[in-house]
């Protein structure tokens, strides 16, 4: 059978605007008209932009509320990555391959899958126009399409990337992550430089991980007196909770990794092997340093399709939703979860979690006709991989303030929470958070408060 593609007129369209040879008649052009609408145009009660972590949880949860086709889910890619193991594979402890799902596996059967991009969002006539050329209206919408990497907003940063061998690698992205493991492995003396960007991004606790987890490799091949690790971070601190800063300032200083704050990157010369920054304490003052590894975390930012509708978004371009229900402050038909979303929250996988059910609850009172009254406290959790047996799990809420799960002191580098970390984690997030069960652990932590003690 021959197929037409969206936009294109049938056979008998051109006959019968051939039997009139000059503009069609009224009756011609409605019948293109509807034509196309009915081609393009879909309807929908939820839609959900975005098949990331907290779109595929909360594409789970409404579908399986609301029942068959009542969510539409609009995602382009084939893959659902687990990105947090990424840090991971950078350190040869996983491959590539165990990281990420078949999208159509990954998606609950009850919610529609359009395969295609956004390209427009109207919040005004509730519609989304696609890649594909539908126009998509919607009850209500779910935005979840995360933060885009931004590798070509530093010079010569791509072409660094993608030059075999340069020695300049980034565990952000599936294109890249690979290189990570073979540059540790090429390394065997200089700098081993590591950064973080000026600007918000997933996973804060990465940049750091991947240089403890490089120390740990050093040593363990016996290298590390002849490399020396360098970690360039735009914030002013090494981490924003003082609980677990304190703690990682004392592991820097235990295995001799040099801190430098406000120092952020601004170009690759990858042909000399330097690296240049600019100390944000002192505006046009940059550095160059020498290298032998280089680590980059990339800028980033909400997608282009999100920040370019300024109806729906901040000065900075993220969903401009209440921090505590996730509902937009102007459309009260629009929410927001994990990365795009505005709130002040750290931005990972953790965090996402304990915002599905909140936005859940909320959109269901909604489409009630309530008002929405679940709260959101800003939860987030970095498990900060120290090396190859030992973790620091990182959990804290919105005033920076700890909110530990288990019953000691998780500043404490423990084997418990890197297995947990390692092993645990990628099971809980495929079989319950993909399939919209895990909520993050406030209820295990309400179990197991009655057996915390006082921490030393």
């Amino acid at each position: 059978m021959n197929r037409r593609l969206p936009g294109t007129i049938s056979q008998c369209q051109r006959l019968l605007l051939a039997t009139h040879n000059h503009a069609p008649t009224a009756f011609s052009a409605r019948f293109l008209s509807t034509s196309r609408v009915n081609r393009e145009r879909q309807e929908c009660q939820v839609l959900v932009v975005g098949g990331g972590t907290g779109g595929c949880a909360m594409a789970a949860k409404l579908s399986s509320r609301l029942g068959s086709d009542k969510v539409v889910v609009l995602e382009p890619e084939d893959k659902h990555y687990y990105q947090p193991m990424f840090t991971l594979i950078g350190g040869g402890m996983k491959r590539l391959d165990q990281s990420h799902r078949q999208m159509a596996d990954v998606l609950p059967k009850k919610a529609k899958w359009v395969k295609e991009k956004a390209l427009e969002f109207d919040p005004d006539n509730n519609t989304v126009s696609t890649s594909g050329g539908k126009t998509i209206k919607y009850d209500f919408l779910i935005i979840a399409t995360g933060l885009q990497l931004n590798y070509e907003k530093i010079p010569g940063l791509v072409e660094a990337l993608e030059t075999p061998g340069s020695n300049v690698c980034s565990i952000y992205s599936p294109k890249y992550v690979d290189q990570v493991y073979e540059c540790l492995r090429r390394t065997t003396k200089g700098n081993a430089v590591f950064t973080f960007p000026n600007c918000p991004i997933k996973c804060a606790g990465a940049p750091q991980k991947i240089a403890y987890i490089s120390d740990h490799y050093f040593r363990k091949m016996g290298r590390r007196d002849n490399v020396n690790i360098i970690y360039n971070t735009s914030l002013p601190v090494i981490f924003g909770v003082k609980h677990y800063a304190e703690a990682l300032m004392k592991l820097i200083k235990r295995r001799n990794i040099t801190l430098n704050v406000q120092r952020n990157l601004v170009e690759v010369r990858h042909g000399d092997n330097i690296a240049v920054f600019e100390d944000l304490a002192n505006p046009g003052v940059h550095y160059e340093e020498t290298y032998s590894m280089l680590h980059v975390t990339p800028p980033m930012s909400a997608p282009d399709v999100v920040a370019n509708c300024k109806k729906l978004v901040t000065p900075t371009g993220f969903v401009d939703v209440d921090q505590m229900t996730l509902q937009h402050n102007k459309y009260s038909n629009v929410f927001s979860i994990g990365d795009s979303a505005s709130s002040p929250n750290s931005k990972t996988a953790a965090a996402a979690a304990a915002q599905s059910p909140v936005v859940f609850r909320n959109v269901m009172a909604a489409i009630e006709g309530k008002a929405p009254t679940d709260i959101y406290d800003g939860y987030s959790s970095c498990p900060i991989v120290t090396g190859y047996s030992s973790c620091i799990l990182a959990e804290f809420d919105y005033n920076l303030t700890p909110v530990e799960t288990f019953p000691l002191d998780q500043s404490k580098e423990r084997y418990s929470m890197f297995f947990m970390k390692k092993e645990l984690m990628p099971l809980l997030y495929w079989k319950l958070m993909m399939n919209g069960y895990w909520n993050g652990p406030a209820l295990m932590r309400k179990i197991f408060s009655v057996l915390k003690f006082n921490k030393k």
